[in-house]
C-alpha cells in the first residue's frame, strides 16, 4: 500500500482502491457522493447530534448560500497539456503539507461517535493532514496530540472571559506541539439555530465537549463549590439524561455531580467575550510566539485591520453557517479578503464539500481549505475509517481536478480555471 502511495497519484489510487476492491464484493465503508454522505449520516445520529452538526442559523440560508457560491464558479479545463506527474503540496507557516487540507475544528465529536477527537487524529495521522484541535473538543488536546503522531496540529481558541484560563489553554497548546492558534471570531455570542431550539438541547449543559476545560488546572481550581441557583431546573427526563451525562464525564476527569454542575455553570459563565476587540490581539501575542490565524473574517476592512495588528493569517469562515443567517458566502468574500491581507496566507473554510470545491477556493487565492462536516459525517458512520476514507475521496478529487483542468500544481491555480 505505502509503495503504491509513492508511485501513484491520489486521485487513481484511490478509484483503484475502490473498484479493485469492489470486484471482490466490497463497498466503501462511507457514500462517497456528499448528499448521501449527509442523508447516511444523518440516519446514524441521534436527532440531538443531527441538529447540532447539520443545522445552521435561522432559515439556513448561509449554508446554501455558501453551496451556491461554490456551484456559481465552472471550470473551464485546458487540454493537451502533460498533466501525468502532479504536485498537490502547499506550504504554511514554513510546514509542508501534501495537499491543501486541513481538518477543520468541531466540537463534541463525542455526539456522533465515542472514539470522538481521537479517531479523527489518528486518521489525519494517516493520511497525512492537519487537525485544528477544537477548543470544545471531547477529549484533552494533549491525548489528541499524542495520537496525532508528527502529523500537524493547529489549535482552535474561543476566547474566555477568563484570561487565566486563555494563558493556561495556549501554553498547553504550545506544549503539546501545536503549531498555530487560530482565534475564532464569529461566535462571541451563539448564533440562532433553530434546530437545537426545537430539540432544546446544548451539549455543553450535559457536560459535553467541555474536555479541554475540564482538563485544565487553572479553569478546575475555579470551579465554585456548589452551582449557582439560576431557578431553571430540567423537567422530566431531560433530569435523567442530564444526571447520567454529568456523571459519566464527572467519572471521566475525577469531578463529582456536584462539582461537574459547578464546572457547566462556570464554562457558560465564562466561556465567551462578546467584548473582544482588536487591542486583545497584541495581549494573545503577549501569550504566545505560535502563528496567530484570526478565522471568522468575511470583511475586507477587516483583513486590513488584522495586517495591521500583525497577525499571521486569516480563515475566511462563517462558522459553516451556523451564526448568521443571510450572510455573505466565503467563496465570495474571498477574493476582497485576499486582496487586503496583503500576502498573509488565507484559508477558507464554510461549504466545501469535494476536491472541486478546494481547487475553486485555491483558484479565488486561498492558501488552504478547512473541511468540516465531510469528515464528522464519515466518523458517525465509521469512526476512524470512515475519516480517512472522506480525507482520501478528496484528495483523490482534488488531484483529479487539478489535471482534468490542464494543471499540475496546485500553487499553479488562479482565476484562470474558470471560464468568462
Amino acid at each position: 500500500m505505502n509503495d503504491m502511495r509513492a508511485t501513484v497519484a491520489p486521485g487513481r489510487l484511490r478509484q483503484m482502491q475502490i473498484y479493485v476492491t469492489g470486484a471482490g464484493g466490497k463497498r466503501p465503508a462511507v457514500p462517497v457522493a456528499h448528499d448521501l454522505l449527509e442523508q447516511a449520516a444523518a440516519r446514524k445520529m441521534t436527532p440531538q447530534a443531527a441538529a447540532y452538526i447539520i443545522g445552521g442559523a435561522g432559515g439556513e440560508a448561509t449554508m446554501r448560500a455558501n453551496r451556491a457560491a461554490f456551484e456559481r464558479r465552472q471550470i473551464a479545463p485546458r487540454v493537451l497539456r502533460d498533466v501525468s506527474s502532479r504536485d498537490l503540496s502547499v506550504t504554511l507557516f514554513g510546514r509542508w503539507h501534501s495537499a491543501p487540507i486541513l481538518l477543520a475544528p468541531v466540537g463534541v465529536l463525542e455526539m456522533v461517535h465515542p472514539e470522538a477527537d481521537l479517531a479523527v487524529a489518528r486518521a489525519a495521522a494517516a493520511e497525512g493532514v492537519g487537525y485544528v484541535f477544537s477548543n470544545q473538543a471531547s477529549m484533552p488536546m494533549e491525548r489528541a496530540a499524542g495520537a496525532i503522531g508528527n502529523a500537524s496540529r493547529w489549535f482552535q481558541l474561543y476566547w474566555s472571559s477568563d484570561d487565566d484560563f486563555v494563558r493556561s489553554v495556549v501554553g498547553r497548546a504550545e506544549r503539546c506541539g501545536c503549531e498555530a492558534i487560530v482565534v475564532t471570531l464569529d461566535t462571541t455570542l451563539l448564533g440562532w439555530r433553530p434546530r437545537d431550539l426545537d430539540m432544546a438541547y446544548l451539549p455543553f449543559l450535559r457536560g459535553l465537549g467541555l474536555a479541554q476545560y475540564l482538563s485544565d488546572p487553572v479553569f478546575r481550581t475555579k470551579i465554585p463549590a456548589s452551582p449557582p441557583d439560576t431557578g431553571v431546573k430540567p423537567a422530566g427526563l431531560d433530569i435523567v439524561s442530564t444526571a447520567l451525562s454529568l456523571r459519566r464525564k464527572g467519572k471521566e476527569f475525577g469531578l463529582s455531580m456536584q462539582q461537574m454542575r459547578a464546572a457547566v455553570a462556570h464554562f457558560t459563565a465564562t466561556y465567551s467575550r462578546p467584548d473582544l476587540n482588536w487591542s486583545d490581539i497584541a495581549r494573545l501575542r503577549g501569550m504566545t510566539k505560535l502563528p496567530i490565524l484570526l478565522k471568522g473574517i468575511r470583511h475586507a476592512d477587516d483583513a486590513r485591520l488584522a495586517r495591521e495588528h500583525g497577525v499571521d493569517g486569516i480563515v475566511v469562515s462563517n462558522h459553516g453557517g451556523r451564526q448568521v443567517d443571510g450572510e455573505i458566502a466565503t467563496l465570495d468574500a474571498l477574493p476582497a479578503v485576499v486582496a487586503a491581507a496583503g500576502g498573509l496566507p488565507v484559508l477558507l473554510d464554510s461549504g466545501i464539500r469535494s476536491g472541486s470545491d478546494v481547487a475553486k477556493a485555491l483558484a479565488l487565492g486561498a492558501a488552504a481549505v478547512l473541511v468540516g462536516r465531510p469528515y464528522v459525517y464519515g466518523l458517525a458512520l465509521a469512526g476512524e475509517t470512515g475519516v480517512r476514507e472522506v480525507i482520501r475521496n478528496i484528495v483523490a478529487e482534488f488531484d483529479l481536478t487539478l489535471a482534468l483542468a490542464g494543471l499540475t500544481r496546485a500553487s499553479d491555480l488562479d482565476t484562470s480555471l474558470f471560464a468568462g
